[in-house]
């Protein structure tokens, strides 16, 4: 019966799509899940197991989970992601084989199982098309000595084929009577190159200033390679590695400037098959290479929850150790944020 209603449906597509060539609406984009049931609209994007798609009879976008398609057809080029990392622009059409689906980027046509793609998003050439942000806000005010504490965090990135941009800026500011107000800042700028094989090139810079660490400023640009151990529309796992050269002031004006090589080696985890829930945590050790005995370390881990609208909540901690502070400072700070955001 289900095999039934599956040819049923695309035989129903298929004449949609004939149609549409004759009247003067949006071209439209057909998905077919696995239960025989289907839905016509405007495909967004497919990123971490779900599409996003829009629909005429609908106030908000319909976020469907990927491994539930059997079935899909699209009226524009995407740019593709596959599990083996290879990377296309090309159109992406079900064929009359369950499961199977033919890229054509135009010079050649590729077949594929539906759950090869890990990621696709209809090509266009505006810049709002490629970029992509979010934004978390949380204040907490309580009476007893006056106490406000005001926290953001913020992030912007830019992808195209073979490369792409990222960026984050976050910040913890507090104060209440009787104690000196505290502030943090922990800031990223990103530039990645897509290599064949789930291979990547990047460089990057790292900004952090903390008073528990005295620090006014700590600037680590780093150079560095990285690869996908684990690439699917579940889970993300990558190791990387690289040198990095590290610039530190300090809000103490009696200790002087440090400056050092350091190696650096990674690795990143994301889980985001679980409901509305998705996990991204990430840990890098920082052995220095000209200061005897000297290690950093970096580890963040966020919790975050979908809500309808592009909105969701999101709870994470960011830790920094260094087994060498400069005296009065602390070798540990961290900061736990909670708040609620908006990505686009």
């Amino acid at each position: 019966m289900k095999k039934v209603r599956l040819n049923c449906a695309k035989i129903v597509l298929t004449l949609l799509a004939a149609m549409s060539s004759f009247v003067s609406f949006a071209q439209t984009d057909s998905l077919i899940f696995s239960n025989g049931e289907m839905v016509i609209g405007e495909i967004k994007q497919m990123s971490r197991g779900i599409v996003k798609i829009e629909t005429s009879y609908s106030d908000s976008d319909f976020n469907i989970e990927w491994n539930k398609v059997s079935w899909i057809r699209s009226s524009e080029n995407h740019l593709i992601t596959l599990s083996d990392g290879r990377r296309f622009n090309a159109s992406i059409n079900s064929t009359a084989k369950d499961d199977e689906i033919v890229l054509d980027d135009g010079t050649q046509k590729i077949l594929i199982h539906v759950q090869e793609i890990v990621a696709f998003k209809p090509i266009n050439d505006t810049f709002w098309d490629k970029f992509s942000a979010s934004i978390d806000l949380s204040l907490d005010l309580t009476k007893a000595n006056n106490l406000t504490q005001f926290s953001t965090r913020t992030n912007v990135g830019y992808l195209t084929k073979r490369w792409e941009v990222k960026g984050n800026y976050n910040t913890v500011f507090s104060s209440q009577d009787s104690v000196a107000d505290i502030s943090r800042m922990d800031a990223n700028v990103t530039f990645n190159y897509f290599l064949p094989s789930d291979w990547y090139v990047f460089y990057s810079n790292d900004f952090l200033q903390n008073d528990e660490q005295k620090l006014a400023l700590r600037s680590t640009s780093k150079l560095g390679v990285g690869y996908y151990l684990v690439r699917t529309n579940s889970t993300y796992f990558g190791l990387y590695g690289g040198i990095a050269g590290n610039n530190e002031t300090f809000t103490e004006n009696s200790a002087p400037d440090r400056k050092s090589g350091e190696a650096f080696v990674g690795l990143e985890l994301n889980l985001f098959d679980i409901g509305d829930l998705s996990i991204l945590t990430n840990a890098t050790a920082f052995p220095s290479l000209t200061e005897d005995n000297r290690i950093r370390l970096d580890f963040k881990f966020d919790l975050k929850y979908d809500l309808p609208l592009d909105f969701y909540i999101k709870t994470g901690t960011t830790i920094n150790y260094d087994n060498q502070p400069i005296e009065g400072a602390g070798d540990l700070d961290y900061v736990i944020q909670t708040g609620i955001g908006w990505e686009w």
